[in-house]
């Protein structure tokens, strides 16, 4: 009797285990995309997909911004926010990077892209802009110089056209406000 109860447990243990890290095991890029194109549909919204990872410094300080009290209302009226993990090191690899997202940065013009990398997305996913538009048509990352805040500004302009002037004015200035010093 003791090794049957012995072995129920084991199994169930195992079972636990074995739903665990099921449940643990990172979103698969196609899957994150197909929730945010039908986010995008219902909501009429563009898609602001980021690619980042979590040792990126600067794709940490974009998300910042992003949340802040003062632009995340704006950036949620006009966008589906979606992040796709990638580049990961070592162990989190497994534990975080997003099946198929780095080939996907690469479909979308970011193959020799740093992070972060973010790409601007109708609902049927066609894209609309991506962040190469700096200096030699390089991306600008976190917008943190002038020019990089200004081009900031145009993908914003040609991604939510109906932003409007003031909206669009307190991003840039949030941005100005908290660019990286010298």
């Amino acid at each position: 009797m003791l090794k049957k109860v012995f072995f129920l447990s084991f199994i169930i243990l195992l079972n636990f285990a074995f739903i665990k890290a099921q449940s643990t095991a990172p979103v698969p890029a196609k899957s994150i995309l197909t929730q945010a194109y039908a986010a995008s549909d219902t909501s009429g919204k563009n898609i602001f997909l980021i690619f980042h990872a979590s040792w990126c410094s600067w794709c940490k300080r974009l998300e910042k911004a992003m949340t802040s009290d003062e632009l995340k209302p704006i950036f949620e009226k006009y966008f589906v926010i979606t992040h796709l993990d990638i580049m990961e090191r070592g162990e989190k690899v497994a534990l975080l990077e997003n099946p198929g997202g780095k080939e996907f940065m690469e479909k979308m013009g970011g193959a020799k892209s740093g992070l972060p990398f973010y790409v601007t997305l109708t609902g049927k996913g066609q894209k609309i802009i991506d962040s190469n538009v700096g200096n030699g048509n390089s991306n600008i990352g976190y917008p943190g110089s002038s020019e990089e805040i200004e081009a900031f500004g145009n993908i914003l302009k040609t991604s939510a056209q109906k932003m409007t002037g003031d909206e669009l004015k307190a991003i840039l200035e949030y941005l100005t406000q908290n660019a990286p010093k010298s």
